[in-house]
């Protein structure tokens, strides 16, 4: 009752938001008023409703019946894919300590949200720009989504399904991408600047290299082939992470002086299992769903490649660790199992059930090796993210030019005469992993001078979750129980 009062004394308070209602409210209020007044006014003339959608989908050569079961798949697989962030959230908090647990979870959970608007306002737009292009299959300016009143997609993309769909299908992939940077610069970078480079990131990097292949770019017309974006999804936010890693700097303590690594351990292995298995899941809307119908063997055919490489890689990983360290390491058998996803992503419509075990298998022992790499030369990833989407990722779209089936990829490639083959995968991949890198670079560096990216010593040292939100993640069992260093 007191708030209440409060606010009757404040009556300005009021006053201001019924004003900021009105405002808000009454452009949609006329909007609908003269809406309903030029349909009325027009409704002899137009064309029945029901006869356009049936023009509509005879144009784009599916059924009612067929364009209602592609239409719900993909929203199914959008939502699997949004399931994604939970995996990754947990995954990277659980690979982390304790004391940072808070920061890396507020992070995942900025990412989504900052994802989804950006590719709403800019990115799909910039994507998919149709006969939009400012430089000619190069580059696009984006745009706030806009759909016609049909709501279906203009038939030189995929008229199977509503616009709306797709927009939010695609946003997902967004997201993801911004969230593979988000674990390897962990447990040492300041958060706004990371925001802030998660904005012009989503916003503007992966729009553009994504447009190069699925917006009908110039890697498209190449015969570049990456179905579901081992490398314009993976390797993009691989390589944007590496640019991270490189100007931040190893965690406090990582390396000694006399170069040997100095392990540090997660703070739970059941959350990283956890995120493994949540991602695992979405993988089958991020696969599957890029079919973009509901296809009855295009789908299964995703599914059975999609599984069978994770398993394989999380077997070449439990067993490459073994080898290597002596003793089965879970982190690298979960790693693994990401590895062994990621390899497939790009070939996991034109490669067999049998290759895609073979994919899983070397993608699986390439992560365990590609870590120590990269902890010999003293770039410090917490989460082994460079390895696993980077280097796997650019591995996984050779793959389709090495193990991919050739009947299959000349009925895709039929009308452009071409195939794809190691040499175009390899120009592809590299090309749009080498912008990421060095727009990545300069959105970090300039970043770096502006206001620094990394957090104090002493912040670093006490956690970044008292740092930079004043809470923990395990009230009262985190202070001086992780790991600490000079």
């Amino acid at each position: 009752m007191q708030h209440v009062s409060y606010l009757f004394r404040r009556w300005w308070v009021l006053v201001f938001c019924l004003g900021l209602l009105s405002v808000v409210s009454t452009p949609e209020l006329i909007w609908a008023q003269e809406a309903v007044a030029t349909e009325a006014s027009t409704a002899s003339a137009a064309e029945d409703p029901a006869a356009k959608m049936e023009a509509a989908l005879k144009e784009a050569g599916v059924t009612a019946g067929q364009f209602r079961a592609n239409n719900i798949w993909v929203l199914i697989a959008a939502a699997l894919v949004f399931v994604m962030h939970l995996g990754f959230a947990t995954v990277e908090s659980g690979l982390c300590r304790a004391k940072n647990c808070v920061n890396i979870l507020t992070k995942n959970v900025a990412i989504v949200c900052i994802g989804v608007l950006t590719y709403f306002v800019w990115g799909f737009g910039a994507m998919y720009p149709g006969d939009g292009w400012k430089i000619a299959n190069f580059l696009a300016f984006g745009s706030p989504l806009s759909v016609d009143e049909s709501g279906l997609l203009p038939t030189y993309y995929n008229g199977s399904y509503t616009a709306y769909t797709d927009f939010i299908f695609q946003a997902m992939f967004a997201a993801t991408c911004a969230t593979i940077v988000s674990g390897a610069v962990a447990e040492r970078v300041k958060l706004l600047p990371f925001l802030i480079f998660t904005v012009l990131f989503v916003t503007f990097s992966y729009p553009l290299t994504g447009s190069w292949k699925w917006g009908g770019g110039w890697l498209a017309d190449l015969g570049f082939h990456d179905f579901a974006g081992s490398t314009l999804v993976h390797a993009a936010g691989g390589f944007a992470a590496l640019a991270g890693v490189i100007l931040l700097g190893p965690r406090i303590g990582k390396y000694k002086s006399d170069g040997t690594v100095n392990p540090i351990p997660g703070h739970s292995m059941p959350l990283a299992t956890i995120g493994v298995f949540l991602l695992f899941l979405g993988w089958f809307g991020f696969n599957g769903g890029s079919v973009l119908s509901a296809d009855e063997a295009g789908v299964s055919f995703v599914f059975v490649t999609t599984t069978l490489a994770g398993c394989a890689g999380g077997i070449a990983g439990l067993i490459t660790s073994w080898l290597v360290f002596g003793k089965p390491d879970l982190s690298m058998a979960l790693n693994g199992i990401l590895a062994g996803l990621v390899g497939i992503t790009a070939g996991a419509d034109v490669i067999s059930p049998g290759f895609s075990i073979l994919v899983g298998l070397i993608s699986g022992a390439l992560v365990v090796f590609s870590v120590i790499f990269f902890d010999k030369i003293k770039m410090d990833d917490p989460v082994g993210a460079v390895s696993v989407h980077g280097v796997c990722g650019v591995f996984g779209t050779l793959a389709v030019g090495i193990f991919g089936d050739a009947g299959k990829l000349a009925e895709l490639y039929a009308e452009e005469g071409m195939r794809p083959g190691f040499l175009t995968q390899l120009i592809g991949t590299l090309s749009i992993g080498v912008a990421s890198f060095v727009i990545s670079l300069i959105i970090f560096g300039v970043l770096k001078a502006v206001m620094g990216i990394r957090v104090s010593e002493k912040e670093e040292l006490e956690g970044l979750d008292i740092g930079e939100h004043g809470m923990e993640a395990y009230h009262g069992l985190t202070s001086n129980t992780a790991f600490e260093t000079k």
